[in-house]
């Protein structure tokens, strides 16, 4: 699958009482790629969210206005408009499943109990579309997951998710042609932690 993304969308929750919640992370990918471009996001209301045109990436930015759990009701009414196939989309989200700071980049398979993919997944009668996967790490109880989701990161760990995207804006041009082995290349994998500096305290 080496075509070349027409739509990113960035999954989050409209709303300045979710604007810096773990959750908005997609939100926040897509805001820094439209800058990046150059390109405007505008309320359309046929598309039922905030969406940008880079005519000269031939590329579509969405974030769908209608809450994570309804996201497939924008990202269908605008896929369907402009004819996209599912496999040139790539979806931006928050990952429970990965630490904060680490990225991957796939495509289709599972959904992991993420209520915005499973909308689009249910609009689309597909899953077969590419996902870029933003760790937020995970509270360590199942039933916490949705207040954790919901609020801000810690102050560390909103620097190592602000790391991320950077890296993953870093590797644009990579996914922009579709070369997705080289994305994933570049951003899939653990980061490792540089180890403390020994301490020469006493040692001659």
């Amino acid at each position: 699958m080496n075509l070349a993304p027409r739509l990113v969308v960035g999954l989050g929750n409209p709303g300045t009482e979710y604007s810096e919640t773990r959750h908005n992370a997609g939100f926040r990918f897509c805001e820094r790629l439209a800058a990046k471009l150059g390109v405007g996001l505008n309320r359309e209301s046929r598309f039922h969210g905030l969406v940008g045109h880079s005519r000269s990436d031939s590329l579509f930015i969405l974030l769908p206005q209608t809450y994570m759990n309804r996201s497939g009701q924008a990202v269908g009414a605008l896929m369907h408009f402009y004819r996209i196939a599912p496999a040139e989309m790539l979806v931006v989200h928050d990952e429970l499943d990965i630490a904060p700071g680490e990225l991957r980049v796939k495509f289709g398979g599972g959904l992991g109990g993420h209520n915005g993919l499973k909308d689009i997944t249910a609009h689309l009668g597909t899953q077969d579309y590419w996902r870029l996967r933003i760790g937020i790490g995970h509270p360590g109880d199942r039933t916490e997951v949705v207040s954790y989701v919901l609020k801000p990161p810690r102050r560390e760990e909103q620097g190592e998710i602000d790391n991320a995207i950077d890296r993953a804006l870093e590797a644009w041009q990579v996914v922009a042609r579709g070369d997705w082995n080289s994305a994933m290349q570049k951003l899939n994998g653990r980061l490792t932690k540089p180890a403390p500096p020994d301490n020469q305290e006493g040692k001659t």
